[in-house]
């Protein structure tokens, strides 16, 4: 159970953070203040999204006893996340080499969960 509780706020804090930062890249002046107003009220979003990924590294240390692997699976997490928040905001498609690093990750994540 720990496992799904987890995966579930990892994904929800990166989420959140992935798609703020996208959606200030798309539609945000490049300038300071309009950056500073859109950083300020997306505040509360970011202190739910650091719980959430907090409390998903801590309840995937539990289930794993590894912390190693918790987090290289969030940095993997993150980097799906990545991938579909650009495909969602800017339309970029992943090439051959994204899913090749994606690959060589889950290869690592593999290795380092082996006992």
């Amino acid at each position: 159970m720990l496992y799904i509780y987890s995966v579930g706020l990892l994904f929800g804090g990166l989420s959140i953070i992935n798609l703020v930062f996208s959606y200030q890249t798309k539609h945000i002046q490049h300038l300071f203040w309009p950056t500073l107003q859109f950083q300020l009220w997306m505040l509360p979003l970011f202190v739910i999204a650091n719980m959430c990924i907090g409390y998903g590294i801590r309840f995937g240390y539990k289930a794993t006893d590894q912390l190693g692997y918790t987090l290289i699976f969030s940095k993997c997490l993150e980097i799906l996340i990545s991938l579909g928040v650009a495909y969602l905001f800017l339309k970029e498609v992943p090439t051959w080499k994204n899913w090749a690093g994606i690959g060589v990750i889950a290869l690592g994540i593999f290795l380092v969960k082996q006992k």
